[in-house]
C-alpha cells in the first residue's frame, strides 16, 4: 500500500488513518481529501510525499475537480493501491438520529445519503483511471455495523442505517463490475467499531456498555484488516477484528 487516497481526512477516522500509513512508512504517497484541508491532521499537511486537496462529498462537481488537482500530485498511471471513503455523517445542524418515523426528514435523509453513499460512488466514478493499473488495488469504504439489513433488530437511524445500506449495496456493485476492468482489485465494506470522535460525542453515555477505541486503534485496527485482504476479499463486509459481518 504505497500510493493511498483517504477521503474524509478532516474525520477523526480518516485523519487517523492518514497519520497511520505516515508513521509506518514515510515514503508512502498519502493524499487525502477533506471540505476543509486546513482541518486535515498536521502530519499528511506536512507530509512531502502527498497532500491534501479540497472535496466536498455533498457537491456533485467536487469529485471531477478532485481528480483534476490529483493530476499535478498522482499520475494516473502510477495509480492508486488503496483507496478507503472515510467520510460520514450521523448528525449535525438540524438533523440527529431519528427515533421513530415521525422523526423522518427528507433533507436529512438527502444529506445523509449524498455524505454515506452518493459521494463514495461519485468518487470512485471520478479516480477511475487511477485503478486500471496492473497491480492489486484495494476500495475499502467505511460503513458500519447497523448498515446491516439483516441484523437491524433496534430500528430507528432512518437516514444514517439507510444511507450506509446503500453504501455497502454499491461496494457489492463495485466488487462485481471493477473485476471485469480494473483486475486485480477488492472492493468492501468495513465496520469501524466504536471510536471516539465528534460522530459518537452526543451518545457517550450510551456507548459507556460498549467497547470504545480511539481513532488511532481503530485506524491500526482497519490497517491491519486491509493489509490481510486479498483478491479473495472482494466484496466482502468486514468488522474491525477482521470478522465476517452479514449484508
Amino acid at each position: 500500500m504505497k500510493r493511498i487516497v483517504i477521503a474524509g481526512v478532516s474525520g477523526a477516522i480518516g485523519g487517523a488513518l492518514a497519520t497511520a500509513f505516515i508513521e509506518r512508512d514515510p515514503e508512502v504517497t498519502v493524499i487525502g481529501l477533506c471540505r476543509n484541508p486546513d482541518q486535515a491532521p498536521e502530519a499528511l499537511r506536512a507530509h512531502g510525499r502527498g497532500g491534501v486537496l479540497a472535496w466536498d462529498a455533498g457537491d456533485r462537481a467536487s469529485p471531477a475537480s478532485a481528480a483534476e488537482a490529483l493530476e499535478s500530485l498522482l499520475a494516473k498511471d502510477e495509480g492508486i493501491n488503496t483507496f478507503i471513503y472515510a467520510a460520514g455523517v450521523l448528525h449535525g445542524s438540524g438533523m440527529f438520529p431519528e427515533k421513530r418515523l415521525e422523526d423522518l426528514d427528507a433533507d436529512s435523509m438527502a444529506r445523509a445519503f449524498a455524505v454515506n453513499a452518493t459521494g463514495f460512488g461519485l468518487l470512485v466514478q471520478a479516480l477511475l483511471p487511477w485503478f486500471r493499473h496492473r497491480e492489486f488495488k484495494r476500495i475499502a469504504a467505511i460503513s458500519a455495523k447497523v448498515g446491516s439489513i439483516s441484523d437491524n433488530r433496534f430500528g430507528g437511524w432512518y437516514a444514517y442505517r439507510s444511507s450506509k445500506a446503500a453504501l455497502n449495496m454499491m461496494v457489492r456493485n463495485l466488487s462485481v463490475e471493477l473485476p471485469r476492468r480494473c483486475k486485480p482489485v477488492a472492493c468492501l465494506s468495513l465496520h469501524p467499531g466504536t471510536t471516539e470522535s465528534a460522530l459518537s460525542e452526543p451518545f457517550s453515555q450510551s456507548l459507556a456498555k460498549l467497547t470504545v477505541h480511539t481513532p488511532a486503534e481503530t485506524a491500526a485496527n482497519l490497517i491491519s484488516v486491509l493489509e490481510g485482504v486479498d483478491e479473495e476479499g472482494n466484496g466482502r463486509f468486514l468488522s474491525w477484528d477482521g470478522s465476517e459481518l452479514p449484508w
